[in-house]
């Protein structure tokens, strides 16, 4: 068995969970990640630089191990330096994040939507990462069970030149909406948190400013396309699941708190899945959580 495989199957092994299997490893391996990762390099050998790649789609949709697996196949099969970061590790502090919820909205105390990242940190990673005179560089790691970013010491170290840049996350790549689709609410956190459209406007405005420069940098984009929204809470309770057993310490949410989380993600979650042929690739995810096919 070939190195990158033994990596492969390793990795996979190691996300399963009980009632989560991986279902048919060693052949979503060959019909699907192989002939994509082939695509992708040769996309990348036209380029004199390094290559970007977005990765989205919705909460629990499997964004994280999918990039893992494309970093683990570029490295050990094409023998590629990857650099594989999410856009939840540029998340504002706690504290800026309160700041921000007195001065412009409540509901910004909440992580997640457009407007909680520290925009210009991540576009200086980007653009530090694509320089041809490259220099080490460490990337933010964001601790959810704590909702703040880790200390310094912790961040990522980035100290070859990458060759592909894997940039996920659940709202990579996403667009703004036109004013009148912002006034009538998704939920009810919408309907009676936000009656004067004070927060979807201040999210808009920046997916249409700042995200958007980020996203520019992207040269390709990915998307895991979910069976319907449903999907969302179902897996993203699973992920609650996950960050239990591996650590009991760690602070975790429960049914309740989850279903008022993902209302923070629904309206561009929901946008972003109408809007899935805007990308260059789209992954389309089945109900057991399994790849059905990949549109190239």
């Amino acid at each position: 068995m070939s190195d990158f495989k033994k990596k492969y199957l390793k990795f996979v092994k190691k996300q399963e969970y009980i009632g989560e299997k991986f279902q048919d490893k060693q052949k979503q391996l060959k019909k699907f990640y192989l002939p994509f990762c082939k695509k992708i390099f040769k996309l990348y050998k036209f380029k004199n630089r390094p290559f970007v790649i977005g990765l989205s789609g919705g909460q629990g949709s499997g964004k994280s191990t999918i990039s893992q697996i494309l970093k683990i196949i570029f490295h050990s099969y094409f023998n590629l330096n990857v650099a594989c970061f999410s856009i939840d590790d540029f998340y504002k502090t706690a504290l800026e994040r309160r700041k921000m919820s007195n001065y412009v909205h409540p509901l910004f105390l909440t992580r997640g939507v457009p407007g909680t990242h520290d925009c210009k940190m991540l576009y200086n990673v980007l653009r530090a990462l694509l320089k041809k005179n490259f220099k080490s560089i460490r990337i933010p790691r964001f601790d959810k069970s704590i909702d703040d970013r880790f200390k310094f010491r912790y961040w990522q170290k980035i100290q070859k030149k990458p060759d592909i840049i894997i940039f996920e996350g659940w709202c990579v790549g996403a667009k703004h909406q036109k004013y009148e689709e912002l006034k009538k609410p998704v939920n009810i956190l919408e309907k009676y948190e936000d009656t004067k459209l004070t927060w979807r406007k201040k999210v808009n405005n920046e997916l249409k400013t700042s995200y958007k420069k980020i996203y520019d940098l992207i040269d390709k984009k990915i998307y895991l396309k979910v069976p319907n929204f449903k999907y969302v809470l179902k897996w993203r309770l699973l992920q609650e699941k996950k960050l239990r057993s591996r650590s009991k310490k760690k602070r975790t949410m429960d049914t309740k708190q989850v279903k008022r989380f993902i209302m923070f993600y629904e309206r561009l979650t929901k946008n972003m899945s109408k809007r899935y042929q805007d990308n260059d690739f789209v992954i389309f995810i089945d109900k057991r959580h399994k790849i059905k096919s990949i549109k190239f």
